[in-house]
Order: C-alpha cells, then structure tokens, then sequence
C-alpha cells in the first residue's frame, strides 16, 4: 500500500510535528558554529552536523573547516556527545578518488567511533553519488539535461562502477540514509510521504530522504516563518530543513541574525519534537514499515521536484 494512504504519524510523547535540521558544512569554522550550536542547545533542540573528515586536495571552490583541524575536530565531537548527530558530506570539499573515501570514511570512524548513517552529496564533487541528471528519470532526465545544456553530463560518477571515484558498494555498506529533493514547503513529509523509500533505479542507497529549502539565511526564514510553524503544527508534519548555518549571515561578528534568532525561539516554543535526522527517520521506519517507492509515486516525486526546481531556480 503507498504511504501517501496511510494516517497520519502520531509523535513520541504525544508531540504535534517533528522537525529538525540538516546542516551542510559548507562555510562552517571555529568562528560561526559554536555559536550556533550553543544556540540550537539552549533551545533544547538536537539537529544533525555534517563534517569533512579530511582536507581536500587543492583549492575549495566552496570550503570549511575539516577534522584535520584540532579544535574542530574536538569540538564536532563534544557536539556528537551532547547529542547531535554528525553526518557526511561526501570525505572532503573536493573531488576524492576511491582511496581517499577508504581514508576519509576510515578517519571518521576514528573520531566517530562508527561510521556516518547519513550522507549529502556536495556540490560538484566527481564522486557524489546519483547525481545531476541521475537524480531523475526517464523524461525528467532528458528535460534535465536539456535544461542544463548538457553541462556536467557524465561528471558524477560515485554509484558508477569501474570509475575511479566509485564508492556506491562503500555507501550501500556503511551508510543508511541519502538525501535527493528539497521542496520549498515546510512539510518535507507532505511533500514526500514515501520517505525514507529505497529506489530500485538507484539500489546502492539504502535509504533516500528529502528535505525543506534554507540554503541561505532568506530562504531559511521563509520556510520557518511563523505562518508556516503554525502549518506545520496544525498539519502534524514533519520537517528536514536543509541548512547551510555555516553561510553568511547566519552568524555576524559573532552574533545571530535576529531574525533567525526570533524564529527558531517561536519554533522551540511549539509543542514540536526536535530530534536529529536520522531518528526522525527511524521512527518513521518503526511506524509505516520499509517502503520501495512505485514508479507511479517516483514520477509525481520527481515531477514535483522538477517543476520546482526549473521553475524557481532555487531547490538544491
């Protein structure tokens, strides 16, 4: 049975929605995440951190800190112990090769003490996996390819075998979670009801998951704006905002923006529950059971994301 017919999900503790954060590392330092985890600590809400393991080979067309670097790679621990959950975002800033994964994925379990459960590609790394026009299907992957200019066509190359940057088997074993489609609506789970599904069409992630649109801080705050909390509550969803909290603005001289600041106290005020990603995803898992999205559901998925995306320019 599709899970776009089943009722909806009662939370633990008798809780109105769910929600919580995937932070992408980019632009994350010393300088700007402690104060936002302070921040996200003090609201009694527990989100999900992705790291770099290792330092990138060359210059980082978008870069961070990595846990090569001491007091990062402490402080990213000392958040994991408090609760949070620390994720992947591929091993580095930059291309990897199959060995460096090996070295990256061995270095987080090192630090971690386990390997990461969940895992977001970054930006235009050669070994993201499924990625571009691969995230699509059938029709929606030509109109991709068209509508990017055949730009990066065959550059992605993570689940594809005999190229020097497979790691798909790696990620099939270690790894239980993916993201692919951001909506711009708070709702991630109205928006993608079958998540977390497994793919057929892309069998080495175990477990794909979506998420809502905050890239930026603008974008952030409209999609946790106080309309849209209230929606989110009154609707008992579930959200996944995907962040960048490391990107300009978030942080200013050591301070939060003010409006972030507001929103997220009006957010923490709500009777919502605040867990990381991948226990939110648990428990949807506990709940509904294991899903493999049906070419019917992955069609209006993908057509939904597609519309979107091509529409505004703005989903990852």
């Amino acid at each position: 049975m599709s899970t776009q017919s089943k009722p909806r999900l009662r939370w633990p503790e008798g809780k109105k929605f769910a929600f919580t954060i995937f932070d992408d590392t980019d632009h994350t330092t010393m300088e700007n995440g402690p104060v936002i985890y302070d921040f996200l600590k003090s609201l009694g809400m527990r989100t999900s951190k992705s790291v770099w393991p290792i330092k990138g080979v060359g210059e980082a067309k978008v870069g961070g800190s990595t846990c090569e670097e001491a007091e990062y790679r402490e402080w990213t621990r000392g958040l994991q112990q408090d609760g949070f959950e620390i994720a992947l975002h591929n091993v580095t800033y930059n291309n990897s090769p199959r060995a460096q994964i090996v070295a990256g994925l061995d270095t987080y379990f090192s630090i971690y003490g386990s390997f990461p459960r969940i895992q977001v590609n970054h930006s235009d790394c050669r070994d993201c996996l499924y990625w571009g026009h691969k995230r699509v299907s059938g029709l929606f992957r030509l109109a991709y390819t068209l509508a990017t200019r055949f730009r990066k066509l065959h550059r992605f190359q993570g689940e594809v075998r005999g190229s020097e940057y497979f790691w798909g088997d790696l990620c099939e074993q270690h790894i239980e979670y993916v993201r692919n489609f951001v909506f711009k609506d708070i709702n991630t789970l109205k928006c993608c009801p079958q998540m977390p599904y497994h793919d057929t069409l892309r069998p080495l992630v175990k477990q794909w998951f979506a998420s809502a649109e905050g890239g930026t801080l603008d974008s952030f705050c409209r999609t946790v704006s106080e309309e849209n909390q209230l929606r989110l509550e009154n609707e008992g969803g579930a959200c996944i905002m995907y962040a960048h909290l490391g990107a300009p603005g978030f942080v200013s001289q050591g301070r939060l923006d003010a409006r972030f600041q507001g929103l997220m106290e009006d957010l923490a005020a709500r009777d919502g529950w605040f867990v990381p990603v991948s226990t939110l995803l648990d428990y949807i898992r506990e709940q509904r059971g294991e899903h493999c999205i049906t070419t019917i559901e992955r069609t209006r998925l993908e057509w939904q994301w597609f519309a979107n995306k091509f529409a505004t320019r703005g989903t990852s």
